[in-house]
């Protein structure tokens, strides 16, 4: 018989760079988890992706034991390190600050596809395209 879920945490943290400070610890705590066990597995798991922003689904069981999946870096930091700025425009209709091509969206676009809800490319980078727009970036040829 299978285990009855309890919850699910969704956190982003750094690859590699996990420890019980917050976010984890205030996340982990409450559940009764142990912070130190996790971090130290996330770390081992995310050790080749380090400097990413790794999204993370955590998911507890009744009996106080885990599992956790790990994602595809969010499109919004892929974006800003294609383009080489540090954040998006405050103002993206008016002010732009910076410039992505559509290859650079066609590649980010096929890294995203397993945690997107589109069937093909063409649909992914539309969406990759939106964020870059909601960001400031120009898109170019």
């Amino acid at each position: 018989m299978a285990k009855k879920i309890k919850t699910y945490i969704k956190l982003q943290i750094e690859g590699g760079k996990a420890n019980p400070a917050p976010p984890v610890g205030t996340a982990l705590g409450p559940q009764g988890l142990n912070i130190a066990e996790f971090c130290k597995k996330f770390n081992d798991a995310t050790r080749d992706r380090m400097g990413e922003v790794v999204p993370c689904i955590i998911t507890v069981f009744e009996d106080r034991t885990y599992d956790f999946v790990l994602r595809v870096t969010p499109v919004a930091d892929m974006l800003k390190k294609a383009a080489g700025i540090q954040k998006g425009s405050p103002k993206p209709l008016t002010d732009k600050v910076g410039k992505v091509t559509r290859k650079q969206i066609r590649e980010i676009a096929e890294r995203k596809m397993p945690d997107l809800n589109c069937r093909s490319v063409e649909a992914a980078m539309r969406q990759v395209e939106g964020t870059a727009k909601n960001m400031g970036l120009e898109v170019k040829e």
